[in-house]
């Protein structure tokens, strides 16, 4: 319950008006509650004669309220049973039952109808939370996570918060408030029998809580399978084609059904010992009640109590009035264990370090046409092994620097630091001097501009993913920008111009033209340096065509980093830098690198691919 009390106290605070409100309709259902009861006792006493004392009406200030108050009551019933009769009297009272219920349940309509806007929220603000965090969270992070796990978290750990922890904040809010006054106005009745009662009740709570410890370890391993099964319907989805070419429908459908057989289990106890809660709870409500039945019934019998029978059977009512929000409350703590299995996983998101970090004061932002400098630079992903180590290279502003070697050599990794996607573990990257750590993150990014291998589009409007990023782009800057990516063409044809979707990830575009309109993009956005990863490595030679003569017209005027595998597309660069195991093994133009006297990687890659 500490836990809970933990979310509460991070995401309540903007709806406490509403708790407020919560918190006084049901203490105002629980006293309705209470005065319906307390109309049983003139029935059974006085109608049935089991009571046949006289009273007289007493002024207020003669006796204490409550004394006052039973008095009166009992005075008016007495003077109405005289001269209506019996039978009015009776149907009297159970008008007044009937209107107390009215106003209790009422009352009660009230405080789940508060409550709805602060669950609602509070799951609502926890998504806003989720996704604010992942977004700015760096890349590394999800290199280490499978994508389909984190939608699980976002999606299904969230749903099981609100049904699990958000929709047990009526009751939990509401059956405390029921259980305090019950048990005050037991505690008036009798103190002795109220006793026995705290007794028995914290051994009933000590089983259930030890059933609902289990049950909160069995539904966090059983939200952290249904992450994996995310994550390979995610791998299926975008793998498909991949598995059709090689007949491994029935490798990855076993893999599904195993995987899914052991979520089955999982989530089959849990349901069983979720159900375990109302039964369980019912069993030791009863047997408290029997308990006390003949604790109580004794005392009355032996002569040992100042107690009444019909204040006996009252103060057993208000006791059985206890046992339905007691299980109601035990019902929520099952929920609650649940629902907090699922929270200990999306906090794994929420307070995830970000080590990425804009600085409190960030420095003023250099001049859009500065150097880029890479001084004594080494990064590794996982703290021990080096992927780039004492990198040093100058960039001069509008100058274009091409970086070239094997897979695996270093080249994207280096390009990733500029925009600081990550920082590196010793050294600095530089631009006009000012080590960009020290610059306000989202300005950095803003002079960067980036069109990768693989375009990424968003599931939308042609015009939409090129003016992504830009919210003050005209269709005019949009259609311009498209004609210098030579995107406009195609895009004219296409049945709603400008305003045809491209399906999910550009799927109804080919190859050339999701990365013309990427490049559409990059040109509106206009940044002053520009990132080019293996841009046109994976297009048809037609394409590729279309796609150099737009990245020749980016270019321009920008300082630019090209990571290229096809090395007749940056003979014309500035700077070529060969990468082998994470440094720079050669650098200087294309003429330099082939001169004859040159025997060095660079040479050997170009021959590779003029043999091929």
């Amino acid at each position: 319950m500490k836990d809970f009390v933990k979310i509460l106290l991070r995401f309540v605070p903007p709806y406490r008006k509403y708790l407020l409100l919560n918190i006084v309709f049901n203490l105002l259902a629980a006293v309705l509650t209470l005065f319906s009861f307390a109309l049983i006792i003139p029935i059974l006493e006085m109608l049935f004669q089991i009571n046949t004392a006289t009273y007289s009406f007493m002024p207020l200030g003669t006796a204490s309220l409550k004394e006052v108050a039973v008095n009166n009551f009992y005075y008016y019933t007495q003077e109405s049973i005289a001269s209506m009769g019996a039978a009015s009297t009776l149907a009297l009272l159970a008008a007044a039952l009937v209107v107390m219920t009215a106003l209790k349940t009422g009352a009660t309509f009230l405080s789940s109808y508060f409550i709805v806007p602060l669950r609602s929220g509070i799951v609502r603000d926890l998504r806003n939370f989720m996704y604010r965090k992942i977004t700015t969270l760096p890349i590394g992070f999800f290199t280490a996570e499978r994508k389909g796990d984190v939608m699980a978290r976002i999606s299904g750990d969230v749903a099981e918060i609100e049904n699990s922890v958000m929709a047990s904040l009526d009751m939990l809010f509401k059956n405390p408030v029921l259980i305090v006054v019950y048990l005050g106005t037991m505690l008036a009745i009798s103190w002795q029998l109220t006793l026995f009662v705290f007794v028995l009740l914290p051994i009933a709570g000590y089983v259930m809580g030890k059933v609902g410890k289990r049950l909160k370890r069995t539904s966090y391993e059983t939200q952290t399978q249904w992450g994996t099964i995310m994550a390979i319907i995610e791998e299926t989805l975008g793998g498909l084609r991949v598995i059709k070419a090689f007949t491994a429908e029935d490798k990855v459908r076993r893999r599904f059904i195993d995987e899914n057989q052991r979520f089955f289990n999982l989530s089959n106890r849990v349901a069983r010992r979720q159900a375990l809660a109302h039964p369980m709870s019912e069993l030791l409500g009863t047997t408290a009640i029997a308990i006390i039945l003949w604790f109580g019934g004794s005392l009355i019998i032996g002569g040992h109590s100042g107690l009444s029978a019909a204040s006996f059977i009252y103060y057993m009512v208000i006791f059985y009035s206890i046992i339905n929000p007691a299980k109601e409350l035990s019902k929520a703590a099952y929920s609650i264990q649940k629902g907090l299995a699922s929270m200990e996983r999306v906090d794994m998101i929420l307070n995830a370090d970000n080590p990425v970090k804009t600085p409190d004061i960030p420095a003023p932002m250099p001049a859009p046409d500065s150097d880029i400098d890479l001084e004594n630079l080494s990064f590794s992903y996982d703290g021990t092994n080096e992927v780039l180590s004492d990198i040093d290279l100058h960039i001069p502003a509008g100058a274009t620097v091409a970086l070239v070697g094997q897979s695996g050599s270093g080249k994207s990794t280096m390009a990733d630091l500029i925009p600081r996607f990550y920082d590196p573990t010793a050294g600095r990257v530089t631009i006009g001097g000012t080590d960009i750590r020290n610059l306000d993150i989202a300005a950095l990014r803003s002079l960067t501009g980036i069109v990768s291998q693989e375009p990424i589009l968003f599931n939308d409007t042609v015009a939409a993913n090129i003016a992504f990023g830009v919210d003050d782009a005209t269709r005019e800057q949009i259609v311009e920008a498209a004609r210098v990516a030579n995107a406009h063409e195609f895009i004219s044809e296409m049945e709603a111009g400008y305003d045809t979707p491209v399906g999910d990830r550009g799927c109804r575009l080919s190859g050339g033209q999701r990365q013309r309109i990427s490049i559409a993009r990059a040109i509106l956005k206009n940044p002053p340096i520009l990132i080019l990863d293996e841009a046109t490595s994976a297009l048809d030679s037609q394409s590729e065509a279309l796609v150099q003569q737009a990245l020749e017209r980016l270019m321009q005027r920008r300082t630019t980093l090209v990571i290229a595998h096809r090395l007749s597309t940056i003979r014309n660069a500035d700077l070529i830098c060969v990468l082998h195991q994470g440094r720079i093994v050669e650098r200087g133009t294309h003429a330099s690198l082939m001169a004859p006297e040159a025997k060095g990687f660079y040479r050997r890659l170009v021959e590779m691919q003029s043999a091929e």
